[in-house]
């Protein structure tokens, strides 16, 4: 969840118009020259001895490896008050999720090659601060043994506004904030309508990439009846902020539509100078006409615009370029390999267009249902035309194999990015994603000792 690096400026200029906020939205419009790829990610950290949860502070603690990068290898911190709760150097930060899940949000990059090598130097990093500390690292989607009351809470303001607020709408929320994990890809468009089929295409296979990706089978020791269990919490957390979008694929849809949608959601909170004041509840649209309780009359900055679209959590998510949020964290190849898939299909434009002729058809209550079913089955979940979604992932994978291979960007042994989807194709010749591999080890060599998962799954 982001971090913001700065104050609201109380000075700045107050919005006036809907139009500011559709123009500031239509300013991330680039040439595909100067397209990038974020990746984010998210992981557990945990005490070696007791595996438990890692605390804020303390000896062994989350403010510890904080203090431990900036000192060592030269991040800046970010701070709330005197609390230091976040990081960020060259473009990437580091940040913390409600739970003390550790985040890395990925510089600006160009290819995949150095995605991979962000991901490697950051997780070198951690290692050479954590481990001193007694403190490692698990790459899944749900915290596999912690109950909720075992779980810490980091000390950022906004937190302590969501607790709140989030079981008034959902049953599942606190799991959302406090267990889960994940890993997603920002990605950038060159025009309104190239959006608008970026997001139709990403929208319509993130179920897709919910199965590929799934690695959340356990919960509070033991299975949990799901393969992406953090894909199920997020059906039940708030339905205003969450799921599919199917206002995107109606007729006419783009920047307006999508600014309609989030003046309409309820707001979290509002920052002036180092407080957060809780307005749950409240819609943004209530904030432009100066109907907030918490600030009588006053009228929003843009830096109020940009704090909302944060809390907003859609399967694709817009901002000045679009989110990827359907797939389960995992392992260090996934963290490569997810970034790949979506670029293969949307920085392609043959790509592009072979996906969108693939999915146009779908109905919304086809894509709802693969949505609502991929959680559970993964690959063996519904697909329109009588197939399942393993059948989807082999006609996908090979659309994005062949964007990356038109991409051409080669590392230093003239390789390209298509080689980081071979874990993928394997996945989808033999219909096992890491959650099923995950469940054959509990029930064979692991023998139910789900501590097994932090001896080899480990970073």
């Amino acid at each position: 969840m982001t971090t913001p690096t700065s104050d609201i400026d109380e000075n700045a200029p107050p919005i006036e118009n809907r139009a500011e906020l559709i123009e500031w939205i239509a300013q991330g419009e680039k040439p595909k020259s100067d397209w990038r790829i974020g990746t984010e990610h998210e992981k557990f950290g945990f005490l070696k001895e007791g595996l438990r949860p890692v605390p804020y502070e303390g000896a062994a603690s989350i403010s510890a490896l904080l203090t431990g990068l900036r000192d060592r290898y030269g991040w800046q911190g970010l701070y709330e008050g005197e609390t230091l709760i976040g990081l960020k150097r060259d473009g990437a930060s580091v940040s913390l999720e409600p739970g003390g899940q550790f985040e890395l949000s990925g510089a600006p990059l160009e290819h995949i090659h150095q995605t991979c090598n962000e991901v490697g130097r950051h997780l070198s990093e951690v290692r050479a601060i954590a481990d001193p500390l007694g403190i490692g690292f698990l790459g899944l989607g749900f915290s596999p043994i912690w109950s909720l009351e075992e779980t810490p809470m980091m000390p950022k303001g906004r937190y302590g506004i969501m607790k709140n607020y989030m079981p008034k709408v959902g049953r599942l929320g606190h799991q959302m904030m406090f267990r889960s994990c994940t890993v997603q890809v920002n990605l950038d468009f060159d025009s309104e309508a190239d959006m608008v089929k970026k997001m139709r295409v990403s929208l319509a296979l993130q179920p897709l990439a919910t199965a590929l990706f799934a690695n959340s089978p356990f919960a509070e020791g033991r299975t949990n009846g799901f393969l992406s269990y953090r894909a199920h919490v997020w059906s039940d957390t708030d339905p205003d902020r969450t799921g599919m979008l199917p206002f995107m694929f109606e007729d006419g849809a783009g920047y307006e539509a999508y600014v309609d949608y989030v003046l309409d959601v309820p707001m979290y909170f509002v920052r002036r100078g180092k407080a957060y004041l809780d307005c749950a509840g409240h819609s943004f649209r209530d904030f432009m006409a100066g109907k907030l309780a918490v600030l009588p009359g006053e009228k929003p900055r843009m830096a109020d615009w940009e704090d909302h679209l944060s809390t907003l959590f859609p399967e694709v998510r817009l901002k000045r370029f679009l989110e990827m949020r359907g797939s389960d964290s995992g392992p260090w190849d996934s963290l490569c390999a997810m970034p790949a898939f979506w670029v293969g299909l949307l920085y392609d434009r043959d790509a592009l267009n072979a996906a969108w002729d693939l999915v146009k058809d779908w109905s919304e209550a086809e894509r709802e249902a693969m949505y609502r079913t991929a959680p559970a089955r993964g690959l063996k979940a519904f697909a329109p035309g009588g197939r399942v979604l393993q059948d989807i992932a082999k006609d996908i994978l090979q659309i994005a194999a062949s964007g990356l291979k038109r991409r051409a960007r080669l590392n230093a042994s003239g390789d390209d990015e298509s080689g980081f989807l071979h874990d993928l194709h394997e996945i989808a010749e033999s219909g096992l994603n890491p959650a099923n591999r995950l469940l054959n080890a509990y029930h064979g060599d692991w023998d139910q000792d789900l501590t097994k998962v932090f001896q080899t799954k480990a970073y």
